[in-house]
């Protein structure tokens, strides 16, 4: 039993622990349960250790404080428990718990109010000599305790502590120990792990007692022990506890040299509540203050005392635990400041407060900054941080709230702006409102920059909260109950959302809208992460309708320079942030029917022409370097475009449209991960330069301009560069459709080029792709005119050659090392069919011809039937969108009432394409309609015979099930199998559907599934199965498409007539195979093949036949196998096979 309590054990102690209410009210019953198993003396020891356990997961819980109370603590207790401990192995790692527990425990039993000589006795002289005492005892026990590895170090240093600091021990042990602690602390260096542990222990030791001992018994002994720390030099030690442990008894020792008085000039806030502080009027207020000022005057001048001259070195070494490395060390040292400064008289501790400020000096790291703001959290948490210092710790602290220094590729500083968010929060508890008066807005208009601009989500929760803090405590902050409202704790979550949305609801309040700007344009468009900046460029667009004049003549005029300056990074946000500025003003001028230049002037107008220009001359278009500023100046050309700048007929014009065709010319020579982007912000800057600047009075194009750029675009489109035809693909795409007039055939046609496979180009999957996308961007933008030119308008001749390019495409199954990469093509394909037949159907029905949308129809549903999920997915949303469109209906759809029963309308909701449960129940009821059979059974071969395993479970089980509903039909069966045998052999030699199709006859013929063919002999079903399977293994070396065959023959063998001898010949050929894995393979189902049906060979050779199959080495030369083949086919009368000689063969 114990043994199953022990193996539940570590499952269950996770379980405990994360339910802390639990153990909120520990029951009595269960502390006295767990405690009569460990005192009852018949309890095997692997109870006592599991019941040791469970008290350790409730003091976890708990915490060892509040646990250390529960323990019994009576005389009696004291020996068995000191007896208890003393027979643990110190090495048995199973068992800690049971250390750790009993010396918390013993550090509590201890500690009973006698003088511990009673507990050894009267005994003589000579025994005196060589007994040892309880006491001594107790400490020898302790002390082997503080240099293992385990826990029990931990509450050794405790042990230490209670014990020492007994009046009776301190008087006889606390020098000795103090002595032996402070000779064995040198003896350990830092470069061994073991010695690292061991100094652990000893200095938790130390810490502790001068934690829980009488100042007036340490004190002493305190200039030794720090003059052995200064010696020991922790802070330069690589183990963060060690540095940890130095602070915190640095500053133990600093309040053990000071005496514990709390110091009278310190700052009180009147009053703590939080609802009195909103009820409280600022006269008030300000009444309190003057009293507190008053009665503090008046305790300064108390009697004074000297400060040891070791304060200094304390406070020092506090101010450098400030700029360690790692966080604990600094919030230790940070604590620490408060905790001294508290009993300082008032000067020295101005001092103090003044080398913290320190802290924050543009040389020291972010360390430094970071243990400042602890510091001066806990100073003013404490009243330490006197009013008068407010000029001088608000400016720093607001400087801590947008601190961001970047190292490499990226930046520190989150921890920083974190702890001045935790300032913020604790001056609005520790000061009147009165005293943050000066600088509300300031610390306001920060802390909402940070909750709304800051890129790490704690910095924006840490801001929210403490601005909620301010609120509710201080009541002064502008607006604070609506902006906590909108920003609160879950709001901030979305980082888009905060610049995107919660930025514009803020900047509606005047007081934040101006450093919200500023904030933006200083500090996050040239943040070093692109998304921060393109966020920030788009927040400046939605706030610019909150201060357009100061956008206008103030943000601009400085963001200009920035744009054409020389750090890469800034220049990219200047960018982005001068188009988007100017969309903004577009925006609310156009409202007003003004033109642009009534808010911009002259001077800027040309800067922002002279942007592209010094770029271009500084060469900031060649190599990779132009990644940044090519997509930036696209998207300036974009907004510039689309806010109607008056630059028609400049020369300006021409460079523009020389950046974004050398931006798609060069496409290729750019990241991928920054392709994307260049050629999406060329294609966009194409179509507003256009629409602006290449349209006529009339509204038509300049013929010269036209002719150029069609001329130059559909060139292009057959250049040797995939990414460069994917550029100009979708450039022609854009374009807008007063530039398509008397061009669109000529730009079809090249499209149409562009989306045909051949052998140069057989890997130019994407270009095939973006072609696809450009056709039917164009046909949206031309339009549909049944009776229109060609060289105008989608007219009634053009859509059977738009429809064929489509279909044509849905037939790509291009595969490279990434894959089935001709699915990309298939999805747009699918995409354009879809779109361009809704189209016709909105405008010209008519159009859409009964063979057209027969194949549309056909091709989706084959789609829908195959093995990929994505793809699945969009080709059946694809067809039931044509079903069911109704804005009208979509003419001469195959089988439509078929279908719709099938499909219900009620039913597209909850359809889910991409699960393979949902999908094939529904799309093979297909195969029942003769239009759509052949092509559902292409698709179904793929997936049945595919690879993964939830697609061929319910793509076969779903086949199966329509077969059941057939199989005694011969009529159906028979068309069922001339359409298999039809996809066959369309598909012979096509790995893609012929190695698959063979696996799917596997499973149909083990199956069972064409019973009704085998009562007829030599059925020709069977005929031409087995031809088909001739014709496709012929000579391949594809493993998996020769088992499959084997798989294949063995399940034909039991169709009746001469065509079992052809089957049984095909067999012994594959016996004697090249390949020993297909000898083996054939032999292997040729044995369990006559196993099955034993009627295809004569009974009497029976034994002899499968002797030869499981006995001969069919992994031996192949002379070798084909004697043992030969007499196979001699004992099955089958003609024995001949080789044919090369000669022969031709």
């Amino acid at each position: 039993m114990v043994g199953m309590f022990s193996n539940k054990f570590s499952v269950s102690e996770q379980v405990y622990v994360n339910h802390y209410d639990f153990f909120l009210s520990l029951p009595e019953w269960m502390l006295n349960l767990l405690l009569e198993m460990i005192r009852d003396e018949r309890s095997p020891p692997a109870l006592v250790h599991l019941a040791f356990k469970f008290l350790y997961i409730i003091s976890k819980v708990r915490g060892y404080k509040y646990f250390l109370r529960l323990f019994p603590h009576e005389v009696a207790d004291l020996q068995p428990v000191l007896d208890l401990l003393t027979l643990q192995d110190l090495e048995d790692t199973e068992t800690w718990e049971t250390r750790y527990m009993l010396l918390l425990w013993l550090s509590m039993t201890c500690l009973i109010p006698f003088d511990l000589a009673r507990l050894d006795g009267n005994p003589t002289a000579e025994a005196r000599q060589t007994q040892v005492t309880v006491m001594d005892q107790i400490i020898n026990v302790a002390k082997s305790y503080l240099h293992v590895t385990d826990k029990s170090r931990d509450a050794a240093a405790v042990l230490i502590a209670k014990f020492i600091s007994r009046p009776d021990v301190k008087q006889k042990r606390l020098a000795d120990f103090l002595d032996w602690l402070l000779s064995a602390l040198p003896k350990f260096s830092y470069q061994m792990k073991e010695l690292n542990i061991a100094k652990d222990g000893l200095l938790q030791a130390l810490a502790q007692l001068f934690k829980h001992g009488k100042r007036e018994d340490l004190l002493p002994y305190a200039p030794t022990v720090l003059e052995c720390l200064d010696k020991l030099k922790l802070s330069e030690s690589n183990q963060t506890n060690i540095r940890k442990l130095g602070v915190k008894l640095v500053q133990r020792l600093g309040l053990t040299f000071l005496k514990p008085k709390v110091a009278k000039w310190r700052y009180q806030r009147g009053n703590r509540s939080l609802a009195a502080n909103l009820q409280i009027s600022a006269k008030s207020q300000h009444s309190l203050v003057l009293q507190s000022v008053q009665s503090s005057e008046v305790e300064e001048e108390e009697e004074e005392y000297d400060i040891p001259r070791e304060i200094e070195n304390v406070i020092e070494q506090l101010l450098i635990g400030l700029k360690d490395r790692d966080t604990v060390v600094r919030w230790s040292a940070g604590k620490g400041i408060g905790r001294v400064t508290g009993r300082l008289p008032k000067e020295l501790a101005d001092d103090v407060v003044g080398s913290v400020l320190d802290c924050f000096s543009f040389k020291e790291t972010n360390d430094a900054w970071h243990g400042g703001c602890l510091a001066l959290a806990e100073l003013g948490r404490r009243g330490l941080l006197l009013p008068s210092r407010l000029p001088d710790v608000v400016p720093v602290i607001l400087k801590s709230l947008t601190y961001d220094e970047k190292r490499g590729a990226c930046s520190v500083g989150s921890n920083v702006r974190d702890a001045a968010c935790y300032v913020c929060w604790a001056f609005a508890r520790a000061y009147e409102p009165v005293e943050l008066r000066p600088f509300v807005n300031q610390i306001a208009s920060a802390l909402v920059i940070v909750t709304v601009f800051d890129r790490d989500l704690n910095c924006r929760r840490a801001a929210s909260a403490a601005f909620q803090e301010n609120v509710g405590r201080q009541g002064t902050f502008p607006h604070g109950i609506d902006i906590v409202t909108t920003a609160d704790y879950f709001t901030v979550g979305n980082c888009a959302s905060c610049y995107l949305n919660i930025s514009v609801a803020i900047s509606g309040f005047p007081e934040y809208t101006k450093p919200m700007i500023d904030h933006l344009v200083s500090m996050k468009i040239n943040h070093w992460d692109s998304v921060i900046r393109e966020l920030s460029t788009k927040a400046l667009h939605n706030l610019t309708p909150q201060a357009p004049e100061y956008m206008a003549n103030t943000i601009l005029p400085k963001l200009l320079p920035l744009a054409m300056g020389t750090d890469l990074h800034t220049r990219h946000g200047a960018i982005l942030a001068c188009a988007e500025i100017c969309h903004a003003l577009y925006k609310l001028v156009a409202e007003k029917n003004r033109p642009i230049v009534e808010v911009l002037s002259g001077s800027t107008l040309e800067d922002l022409k002279k942007i592209h220009q010094k770029l271009y001359d500084n060469q900031q278009y060649r190599g990779f370097g132009s990644q940044r500023p090519r997509p930036s100046l696209c998207a300036l050309i974009e907004k510039l475009s689309l806010s109607r700048m008056p630059f028609k007929n400049d020369p300006v014009i021409d460079g523009w449209q020389w950046l974004i065709n050398d931006s798609l010319k060069s496409l290729h020579l750019t990241s991928s991960t920054a392709r994307q982007k260049i050629k999406k912000a060329a294609v966009s800057a194409l179509a507003a330069l256009c629409n602006e600047y290449y349209r006529m009075a009339q509204g038509t194009a300049d013929p010269s301009v036209q002719a150029k750029l069609v001329e130059q675009y559909t060139a292009e489109l057959q250049n040797t560069e995939e990414m460069t035809r994917c550029g100009f693909a979708l450039a022609l795409g854009a374009l807008p459709k007063f530039m398509l007039n008397g061009k669109l055939q000529q730009i079809l046609e090249g499209l149409r080029k562009v989306t045909c496979i051949t052998p140069k180009d057989v890997s130019f999957v994407q270009a095939r792709r973006d072609a696809l996308k450009a056709i039917l961007m164009i046909c949206e933008t031309a339009g549909v005119e049944a009776d229109g030119s060609q060289d105008e308008v989608v007219c009634q001749d053009s859509i059977p050659r738009i429809y064929n390019m489509l279909l044509g495409c849905m037939n790509d199954y291009t595969t490279d090392s990434r894959g089935d990469v001709g699915a990309w093509v298939r999805e747009e394909a699918m995409t354009g069919l879809m779109e361009m037949t809704l189209l016709l159907a909105q405008s010209w029905p008519k159009l859409i011809e009964p063979d057209i949308c027969r194949q549309i129809m056909c091709c989706l549903a084959q789609q829908s039937a195959e093995k990929i999920d994505r793809y699945r997915a969009h080709a059946g949303s694809a067809f039931l969108r044509i079903l069911h469109f109704d804005q009208p209906p979509v003419p001469n759809i195959p089988h439509r009432e078929e279908l719709e029963r099938i499909f219900p309308r009620s039913d597209v909701a909850a359809l889910i394409w991409k699960a393979p449960s949902h999908a094939f129940p529904r799309i093979t009821q297909l195969l029942g309609l003769p239009t759509y059979q052949y092509h559902v059974l292409l698709g179904l071969s793929v997936s049945v015979g595919g690879l993964t395993e939830s697609t061929v479970r319910f793509s076969a089980q779903s086949l199966f099930e329509y077969l059941r509903t057939i199989q005694n039909d011969s009529e159906a069966m028979s068309q069922f199998g001339s359409i298999l045998l039809q996809v066959f052999k369309n598909n012979l030699r096509n790995d893609r559907v012929s190695t698959p199709l063979l696996k799917m006859l596997d499973q149909m013929l083990a199956s069972g599934c064409f019973e009704i063919f085998i009562s007829e002999d030599n059925h020709q079903f069977v005929v031409d199965l087995l031809s088909l399977c001739k014709e496709e293994i012929k000579k391949s070396k594809d493993i998996q498409k020769l088992r499959s065959s084997i798989a294949v023959f063995c399940g034909m063998i039991q169709f009746q007539g001469e065509i079992r001898k052809k089957i049984l010949f095909q067999l012994l050929l594959l016996l004697g195979h090249p390949f020993p894995v297909i000898r083996k393979t054939t032999a292997s189902q040729m044995y369990e093949m006559l196993l099955m049906y034993d009627d295809v060979i004569d009974p009497a050779v029976m034994d002899e036949v499968m002797e030869v199959l499981s006995d001969a080495n069919w992994d031996a030369d192949l002379p070798m196998v084909r004697i043992q083949r030969n007499q196979l086919c001699d004992l099955m009368q089958v003609p024995k096979p001949s080789l044919i000689s090369k000669g022969a063969q031709q």
